[in-house]
Order: C-alpha cells, then structure tokens, then sequence
C-alpha cells in the first residue's frame, strides 16, 4: 500500500462534500448540547464526548485521502471480515448498555461494530458489482451480497438491536439495485417473508412488537410504548414556524422527550428552530445526497460509483427513517439521525465514508 499523498490531488480538493457534512455535524453538536444541558451546569459531558469523536472522524476522514480507493477494491472481503468477527465478538465480550450488548470496549473507548459493518457491506457490494457489467442481473448475482449480509443482520438482531439490522439489510438490497439486479427478482425474494410474517412475528421481542402496534395507533398506550411518538410529535409541532430558540424547548428540557440526544434528536431541533431550521437541516442532507449523486456519475470506474452511491444510501435511509420515526410515519425502530444524533461509532464509520467519497472525487482527474 502506497501511503504517499499526490500533492496533484490538493489542486482538485473535494470541499463541498465536508463542508456540507462538518454543517450537518455542527448542528448535530450543539442540539446535543441543548438537549442535554442542565442550567447553572458545566458543559454537558455528552456533548464534549460528541465533539471528540467529531474531531477523531474528522481525522480519520482526511486520513482516507491518503491512498488510492483502488486498493479497497483489491480487500473489500478482508475489511468486510475483520468488522463480521468484531460483530462476532460482540455477544462473547460486548458490553451491555441499555439493556443490549452492541458495543465492545477497546481501551479508553467503546465501539459499535453494527455501525461500520454497513459501511464493509458497501465496499464489498462495490466490489461485488464491479465486476459485472452494467445490465439488468438476476438472483445468481445476488445471492453472494444477501448471504453476506445476512449473517450480520442475523446477529445484530439478537442483540438485539432491530434498526441497524433493518437498516443494513435495506443498504444491501439498494446496492443489489445500484449494482443492476433487476426488481422483479428482489420481489420474488421478499414474497417468503410475507407468507413467514406470523413466524416473524412470534420471534420479536415484545417491545419490539408494542412499537409497531403504537406505530399504528399510538393512543393505545400513551404511557408505554406509545409515549416516544406522542411526545416527539408534540415536540415537533410546537416549534411552529421559527421554533422556541436555541435551549428554550419545553418538551426537552423538562424531560417529556424520551431518548432526546439520540433517536429523538431531530424533535428536539424542530422544537428550537422550527419548520423553517428543520427545512433547513434537511436542505443540508439534500445537497450532501445530490452532490454524491455528482461524484458517483463523475467517477473514475464503477468500483468509485458504487462506493460513492453506498455512502450515501446509508445517509439516506437513516435519514428517511428517523425523521418518519419521529415524526410518526414510521415505527419506532431506534435508528440514529446521520452526523447528527450523539453516537462516537456512527459518527466515526460516516466520516470515514465521507473521506471515501472525497477520496474518489479527487482522484478522477488524475490518469
């Protein structure tokens, strides 16, 4: 591996993309702070532990500039395999929190494995795929992407931890699109599962299923699992137009909103700043998202494509579930909002992403 850094590449500079991600970031922050502060207190410890991790992607982030993405391709199933046997690792080791073991301790700091396992899957989607032409695929393409994912998916779930299984699987079947599997057959291998929904039913926790009940009527239990979406709406609408400002929501600081500096972060932003601060935030995610779109169609090969496109597929569909989470469109699945929500792994594995996609910006110019 050549570490090296082509002075060319300094010329060609991706800045739009962090400058976008940092934004998003900087918010993300300073909602953490407000959503766990206490007045007359010292800086949230929370909050100064979100700005390390930030400080620590940002670092790796640039770190990602110094090699050609190429080599990746070459080791997409190596990196893919170190991340699986952390996840492995996980139930013999873990650490529990919150009444799961996701997370392993690595020193002075502990890490969240099903967080960068959707980031292997995409490297190994993108290798999988780059060596296929562009056409329309079948079942035989793929098998290999599904199998691989589901063996981390299956162990995510006994964590158990729902929403990062949900999610990868979703980042892999829009890969299986991005790559050119043709829908048809991705339908014809969702058909089981509805025949099996009474089997996967009986094997959900059982606030794992109150959450999809509520989802459906949340009044049948405005004191238990119904309460997170009620709250979170009331959150969401009383920010009005131009929200309550900086540290003034009611809703969170007197302790309404539940899981305020993570999966219900984004009420907590609407609270303060508004419709138009929430429009805003989501301007933000849309240009990260139209720009990867740039990068991906400007890219060197298909390997940089796809890579680019599987950044920002896990941007998307944490974006689109959380805030219908929050807002009540969606079931309560506890899946943290991008660059935003308080969570060292997240905010680590989707920096390290972002230098990807910088990565393959910047050397499409060169030969």
């Amino acid at each position: 591996m050549r570490m090296r850094f082509d002075r060319r590449l300094l010329t060609h500079f991706e800045w739009l993309v962090p400058l976008l991600a940092m934004s998003v970031c900087a918010l993300g922050m300073l909602t953490v702070y407000s959503a766990t502060h206490s007045p007359g207190a010292a800086a949230s410890p929370l909050a100064i532990r979100q700005l390390v991790w930030f400080s620590a992607g940002v670092v790796g982030m640039l770190g990602m500039l110094a090699f050609d993405y190429r080599w990746l391709e070459r080791r997409a199933y190596l990196v893919y395999a170190v991340v699986l046997l952390l996840v492995l690792l996980v139930p013999l080791i873990g650490q529990v929190g919150g009444g799961s073991r996701r997370w392993l301790r690595l020193g002075p700091v502990a890490i969240q494995p099903s967080e960068f396992i959707k980031l292997a899957m995409v490297l190994v989607c993108a290798r999988h795929f780059s060596l296929t032409p562009p056409a329309r695929l079948g079942l035989r393409d793929a098998a290999l992407p599904l199998a691989l994912a589901a063996v981390p998916a299956a162990l995510i779930l006994l964590q158990p931890d729902l929403g990062s299984a949900l999610l990868l699987l979703l980042v892999t079947v829009t890969m299986l699109v991005l790559g050119g599997v043709q829908m048809r057959w991705l339908a014809l291998l969702a058909s089981p599962v509805v025949l099996l929904a009474p089997l996967l039913w009986s094997g959900l926790k059982e606030y794992q299923q109150k959450r999809i009940l509520t989802f459906i009527d949340p009044s049948q239990d405005p004191l238990g699992a119904g309460y997170h979406v009620i709250q979170s709406k009331i959150a969401v609408g009383s920010g009005m137009l131009w929200g309550r400002g900086f540290l003034q929501g009611t809703q969170n600081h007197l302790s309404f909103l539940p899981e305020q500096h993570t999966d219900f972060i984004f009420s907590v932003f609407s609270e303060e700043w508004g419709l138009v601060g929430s429009l805003v935030l989501l301007g933000l995610y849309l240009a990260l998202l139209l720009r990867g779109a740039w990068i991906a169609a400007r890219s060197r090969n298909r390997f940089g494509a796809l890579v680019v496109l599987g950044v920002f597929t896990i941007v998307f569909w944490q974006v689109v579930v959380n805030v219908g989470m929050v807002t009540g469109l969606m079931p309560v699945v506890g899946i943290p909002l991008p660059l935003f929500s308080y969570g060292g792994s997240s905010m680590l594995c989707l920096l390290l992403g972002i230098g990807l996609v910088m990565n393959v910006s910047m050397r499409r110019f060169l030969v």
